[in-house]
């Protein structure tokens, strides 16, 4: 009669760091976006002897971090900058969310109240197409331009 092997539990301890493909499948988050945030500056990795990328396990945070704030429309630049600002580039804290959310708070009351009358007048020009520069309230907020003449009027 056979005699069942039962398997040792695994006991190692896990990887100091994680390979590119790990975060990504631990993350959520596809290799080449991995590639283009640390091309931003927004995380980093040390290369191995075969130039291989390895992240230290804190990045699944880090990341995670920057998933959250760009859901809620905070633009790249400013992540950026706000996980430059953090000493020694370290992980983002739930005190250091609490901070920078009470600093984005602000904006992003702003674009909700634009985007909410933006959608208030939409249906105003649905009808008529018209977007002109001249009459439209959606591109030329209190007729601002109409003493310019017709057509568009915003330089770069």
């Amino acid at each position: 009669m056979a005699s069942a092997i039962t398997p040792l539990p695994d006991t190692r301890a896990p990887a100091p760091e994680l390979a590119v493909g790990d975060v990504a499948a631990r993350s959520g988050v596809a290799v080449s976006t991995l590639h283009f945030y640390e091309s931003k500056g927004l995380i980093q990795a040390a290369r191995t002897g075969g130039n291989q990328r390895r992240y230290p396990r804190a990045i699944l945070r880090r990341v995670a971090f920057i998933k959250v704030a760009q859901r809620v429309g905070i633009p790249l630049a400013e992540i950026a900058e706000a996980l430059q600002a953090l000493p020694e580039g370290r992980t983002p804290t739930a005190t250091d969310w609490r901070r920078l959310s009470r600093e984005w708070r602000a904006e992003l009351d702003e674009r909700i109240r634009t985007l909410t009358q933006l959608r208030n007048q939409l249906d105003g020009c649905i009808g008529c197409g018209c977007l002109s520069l001249k009459a439209c309230p959606l591109r030329n907020a209190q007729d601002a331009l109409s003493q310019e003449g017709p057509g568009p009027h915003f330089e770069d």
